[in-house]
């Protein structure tokens, strides 16, 4: 008797309840689907989960990186230093600004930014950092600050996989200076597009908001005025109806994210895997929100590519897979920039033999072992 194949497992599959579904209905069926009054009350709720702080919400993540960094003045002829360990965005953004990208390679252990090789780096010409808080686990907040205040440096932070992370008991937005989260539909809290920029004041909010919206600003019945260059970026009402459902259940999320890490470092305790030299990431369950799980394959040990890895699992074990992310400074329009390999070693190891295995909500723990056994028979069976 033939078995059955297993159900396919994918990368992820964001959990949007019924409740939530409705909620979009009732705003569908409302007439106000743009920005309006959900998005206020997200933006309320946002605020008050970190910690007071003015939050003002956007259409996509990367639109908060580049909008903080306007409103961090930065600009043509100023540098940011940020890792090449991340999603393009990071970079494009600066670009984007017409200032210059400066990487600095990042800890083979936290896979984050090097704090040690950060001073190094800064020259008359920088104006910022963006720290980027890889898979939700964030980087020496305290460090990372001291170097700041010390260098007269702005820090936007690359927190769009860091929503629900902490550093020393505090979460991650309610600290620090300009804060950046997405809410794309492979993150913790789901918006299906979007992000949200985290301010310090109301100043800063304000100018958040002129941006947002074509620098506009408008008062009473008919006035209108727009005194700086803006773009159309602002969140509709539909996506921040899903927001609220979302942040209401994210401490369960993480929790259930914590547990489902957890059995990942149980079934990789001892195995093939681990004995092959498959690196895990660093077991932080004080700090990090679980936004993804990445292991990084021993290639030189293995008799099959990352790419014929994946496509094992996918075909034979019916699991996704993602990979995140080929170092930044790799691809052609930087290297057109002047880089090149050899730069960022530490960055181009992890980016060409990372492997981010799934990690969501609907989740259960048999799915984890499953997705370990199978990691583990491909190591046993392509080891050299």
């Amino acid at each position: 008797m033939t078995q059955e194949p297993l159900p396919f497992l994918p990368f992820v599959r964001p959990e949007i309840d019924e409740a939530t579904i409705e909620g979009v209905v009732e705003v569908l069926r409302s007439g106000w689907i743009t920005t309006g009054p959900q998005n206020q009350a997200f933006e309320k709720a946002l605020s008050e989960f970190c910690g007071g702080r003015p939050v003002r919400t956007f259409n996509s993540g990367t639109a908060t990186l580049e909008i903080g960094l306007r409103i961090a003045g930065v600009g043509p002829g100023d540098e940011v230093i940020t890792s090449p360990a991340s999603w393009v965005a990071t970079a494009n953004v600066i670009l984007e600004v017409g200032a210059t990208p400066v990487f600095v390679d990042i800890d083979p252990l936290t896979r984050n930014l090097d704090l040690n090789l950060l001073e190094q780096a800064i020259t008359p010409r920088t104006k910022a950092i963006i720290p980027v808080y890889l898979a939700g686990l964030p980087v020496d907040m305290d460090r990372l600050y001291d170097i700041a205040r010390a260098h007269r440096l702005r820090v936007v932070e690359d927190a769009a996989q860091a929503l629900g992370s902490r550093w020393r008991g505090e979460r991650i937005g309610k600290l620090g200076d300009i804060v950046s989260f997405s809410f794309h539909a492979n993150k913790n809290l789901t918006t299906i597009e979007g992000g949200a920029l985290v301010l310090n004041n109301e100043d800063e909010a304000e100018l958040a908001r002129k941006y947002r919206l074509q620098g506009v600003t408008r008062t009473g019945y008919d006035g209108m005025d727009c005194d700086l260059l803006g773009g159309k970026y602002n969140l509709t009402d539909v996506a921040a109806r899903v927001g609220l459902g979302q942040l209401a259940q994210l401490e369960r999320f993480l929790q259930k994210r914590k547990t489902l890490a957890r059995a990942y470092f149980e079934g990789f305790a001892t195995s093939a895997a681990r004995e092959l030299g498959v690196e895990l990431p660093v077991a932080d369950f004080e700090n990090s929100n679980w936004h993804m799980f990445q292991i990084v394959l021993p290639l030189e040990k293995l008799a099959i590519d990352r790419a014929g890895f994946m496509q094992k699992l996918h075909d034979t074990y019916h699991i996704g897979t993602g990979v995140h992310y080929p170092a930044i400074h790799l691809f052609t329009l930087y290297r057109a920039r002047g880089f090149a390999a050899g730069m960022f070693p530490h960055a181009e190891r992890f980016g060409a033999s990372t492997l981010t295995l799934p990690l969501f909500t609907l989740m259960t723990e048999r799915d984890v072992a499953r997705v370990t056994a199978a990691v583990n028979e491909i190591c046993e069976h392509y080891g050299k």
